[in-house]
């Protein structure tokens, strides 16, 4: 169950707990350490007023002719020492006391049978304790003389008891005003951290209903601050991915409408019984293209969709990349002769790549298939193989008309297309080039100017050089 007034309140009673953790830590250190030091240095104090008087009395006894004089002598002392002092005899066996004088000889509050006397009596040194007669605290320190006797040293602890309850109310007193300044400033900076978080909750129930146009801003340097930063990167790599979202629907609708609003115009018109056969194979054909290009285009979007849920399975193993252009360069031969290009293999490098035969053969198609598409005929295009240290390239180049700058940072975007004379396809192609490329731990990148073009798919090479094996080719 949580609490009412939610994180603000937990917060401020955190703030108020930790406070008054510390100060109440604090009371049950410092008053009781304190209340001990006054009393253990009052009773040092009596122990040593003992120890003197013991030995002056000691001297002085001599001259004590009747009891009246020793207790004069010790009402004497007891008003010098600041203390009540009772001088007792010792008897036994068994061991007991007789009180020999009594500075307070006319007071109710007799002192016989002392254990703290007993006690200097019994082992013969000066003891001292804290003793409770009635409702009053004291002090004593008892030292025992060669004479059979023992001087009792006794004095209230009402002063050192009365200056620890003072630093007691003080320390109390101090606890409470602690308290409600941390009251008052644990609510100040829990509303303040409150309203924060909620700005960052409205942001995420935003963010959450689509709405990706409002910056998340917080200036702070704190964590909340450090949040508030990676929720505003999380909104624009949302929005980014909302928008090729809804790019990617729009331009695969149209992509797909195109060629089945010609499929259904061709087997219309097919269905005319007036047809000539020329004109019959001709739809046929139109036909046909048209079906292979709905082939590529759900092909290439299957394979995106398995790249984007991490489906997709890529194998590592040997392969020759000058195999691979040998055998790219026998598949787009017709085509290249079609198109009016010039294809050739520049053979002959021994360049090993670690990677998945059939994905280098599908990278290598879409880049060699871009420049025999996309560049006028009668241009040259080779494919070849090199050996980059710990790394290998596939290389497809052509001296055609290049790429115009603007496009080169972009072309290998999904469904992007360069506008232009020569300008076909999905735009699907050479995206997924470079999506298979990194998933095998390479690049495909691109350098264009005009005359002359490169397409270059670099991999790891294999540590361990193998037979040339040759490579079947899949359409």
């Amino acid at each position: 169950m949580s609490l009412p007034g939610g994180i603000r309140l937990k917060l401020a009673l955190a703030l108020f707990a930790i406070v008054g953790g510390a100060l109440l830590g604090a009371f049950l250190i410092v008053v009781p350490s304190l209340e001990q030091r006054l009393v253990a240095a009052k009773l040092e104090g009596l122990r040593a007023d003992a120890e003197q008087f013991a030995t002056s009395y000691l001297a002085d006894s001599a001259q004590f002719s009747t009891a009246l004089a020793a207790d004069a002598y010790v009402s004497n002392a007891a008003g010098f020492y600041d203390s009540r002092i009772v001088v007792f005899g010792v008897l036994g066996p068994p061991l007991r006391l007789s009180t020999v004088a009594d500075s307070a000889a006319g007071s109710a509050d007799r002192i016989s049978g002392d254990a703290v006397a007993l006690e200097a009596a019994r082992t013969g040194r000066t003891m001292t304790a804290r003793v409770r007669r009635g409702n009053r605290e004291y002090g004593e320190a008892a030292a025992p003389l060669f004479t059979g006797r023992v001087i009792l040293l006794s004095a209230s602890l009402a002063d050192q008891l009365s200056t620890v309850r003072l630093v007691e109310r003080r320390l109390l007193s101090a606890t409470v005003g602690a308290l409600a300044i941390a009251a008052a400033l644990g609510l100040s900076a829990a509303a303040m951290h409150a309203r924060r978080i909620r700005r960052l909750q409205r942001a995420a129930d935003r963010i959450a209903q689509g709405h990706f146009d409002d910056p998340i801003v917080d200036h702070g340097d704190d964590e909340l601050g450090q949040l508030a930063r990676s929720f505003d990167r999380m909104r624009v790599q949302l929005a980014q991915l909302d928008r090729a979202r809804k790019e990617f629907v729009a331009n695969a609708s149209h992509e797909l409408r195109t060629p089945l609003f010609s499929l259904a115009g061709f087997l219309e018109l097919l269905a005319d019984e007036e047809l000539d056969e020329a004109t019959r194979r001709e739809f046929l054909s139109t036909t046909r293209s048209q079906v292979e290009r709905l082939t590529q285009l759900a092909t290439d979007l299957l394979d995106l969709s398995r790249m984007d849920a991490g489906r997709l399975r890529v194998e590592r193993e040997g392969v020759s990349l000058d195999e691979v252009a040998r055998v790219l360069a026998e598949e787009l031969r017709a085509l290249a002769e079609a198109s009016g290009h010039v294809l050739e293999v520049d053979a002959g490098v021994e360049a090993w790549a670690l990677a998945d035969e059939e994905r280098v053969l599908q990278i290598g198609r879409a880049l060699a298939g871009n420049s025999l598409l996309h560049t006028p005929a009668g241009t040259h295009v080779t494919i070849r193989a090199a050996q980059r240290g710990a790394r290998v390239a596939l290389l497809v180049e052509d001296d055609g008309p290049g790429i115009p700058g603007p496009h080169l940072e972009r072309i290998f975007d999904r469904f992007y297309r360069v506008e232009g004379g020569h300008a076909s396809g999905s735009g699907l192609g050479l995206a997924i080039a470079r999506e298979l490329a990194e998933r095998m731990a390479g690049a495909v990148a691109v350098e264009s100017r005009p005359g002359h073009t490169v397409f270059t798919l670099e991999l790891p090479a294999e540590p361990v050089t193998g037979p040339a094996t040759p490579v079947a080719a899949t359409v």
